[in-house]
């Protein structure tokens, strides 16, 4: 069985104009889109050492159209790891680092007049790209934040009252440090729930470690790239063919009832004051649908339900102080859970 302590690592088988492109509707077929995308996780592998589970959760974020969390110390090369995915797949990728002063239109962007033409005109920002990397997101105050909900929700930003589209596909990547929370903000519940998946970022193995120092030693540049050897494997119609694919993946009466049971559990458990809601239900659905079809199947078992249970409620769930007070963590409790919630057969 896979560890649900983190996304699987493996697989059984292997509208804006001005923007970057945008997938257009006839795309290889599934299988070539399967193959694409499983190989962009070698590709990435030659710039960043053992993370392969984060990049096999961002790839399901693609799929399902969703956005992540990344939680890590400094250090573990996640903007690193959003850059190498953007290359592979070869996307546009934008970096924000998110500090106390950011305000909603360094974001989004703003109207600026020019005196050429005596009329404002509209100068994008940084969120007008396919994979936005938003460093220490809980560093900046809940109004910037909140300027992302719509991005994130509805794939548009609007400002001064003009909807605008975000390229296709639009993914947020938003970093947060798990040990220092002197001078942040923590993210609102609302906006927890609009992340598809949380990934915790671990430090390297000893031996990984090693990897990593050894590359630097001979030459290694995290900001070239194309001279480690790295080079588009995928494209957006590739990921255009396995959305589609992904939508055709079957599920089961009793796995819908295995992943409605689960959720309601949550909100039965007395570690939890806060259990997860519908949406976080369609979203672990969504993403076990997306892992199935990744392992090359197309339907979804139980075990898919459990292997993508942590990184999609991990986030959804909060402890009750005297829980937190006795060192029960979430993916505690969520363990507990899945142990408990008959699984059918």
């Amino acid at each position: 069985m896979t560890d649900q302590a983190t996304v699987p690592d493996h697989t059984d088988d292997a509208d804006h104009t001005d923007g970057p492109p945008t997938a257009s509707p006839n795309g290889p077929p599934a299988g070539d889109a399967r193959a694409a995308l499983l190989a962009v996780r070698a590709e990435v592998a030659k710039a960043v050492v053992g993370q392969d589970s984060a990049v096999t959760g961002l790839l399901i974020a693609l799929l399902c159209r969703g956005h992540v969390l990344l939680e890590g110390v400094p250090g573990v090369a996640k903007t690193l790891l959003v850059r190498s995915l953007a290359a592979a797949l070869r996307l546009d990728s934008k970096r924000v680092q998110f500090t106390p002063d950011l305000m909603p239109g360094d974001v989004l962007g703003s109207l600026v007049y020019d005196a050429r033409t005596a009329a404002f005109e509209f100068r994008e920002g940084p969120v007008f790209t396919h994979l936005l990397l938003a460093d220490e997101i809980n560093r900046t105050p809940p109004k910037t934040q909140a300027a992302l909900l719509e991005a994130m929700e509805e794939n548009q930003v609007s400002v001064e009252g003009a909807a605008r589209r975000l390229p296709e596909p639009f993914l947020v990547a938003a970093t947060q440090n798990p040990i220092e929370y002197e001078g942040t903000y923590p993210l609102p519940e609302a906006q927890l729930d609009r992340f598809l998946l949380k990934l915790h970022l671990n430090l390297p193995s000893r031996e990984e470690e090693v990897a990593v120092v050894g590359r630097h030693a001979h030459g290694f540049d995290p900001r070239d790239l194309a001279g480690a050897g790295l080079s588009p494997v995928a494209g957006v119609d590739d990921l255009a063919a396995a959305r589609r694919a992904v939508a055709t993946v079957s599920l089961g009466e009793e796995v819908l009832g295995y992943v409605v049971d689960v959720c309601r559990a949550t909100r039965e458990s007395p570690s939890l004051r806060l259990g997860v809601s519908p949406r976080g239900a369609t979203a672990l659905m969504r993403a076990a649908r997306a892992w199935a079809w990744l392992s090359g199947r197309d339907y979804v078992t139980p075990d898919d339900v459990k292997a993508l249970a942590l990184p999609t409620l991990r986030h959804r769930v909060e402890l009750r102080p005297e829980a937190e007070l006795e060192g029960v963590s979430a993916d505690g409790v969520l363990d507990g859970i899945l142990a408990a919630v008959p699984v059918p057969r």
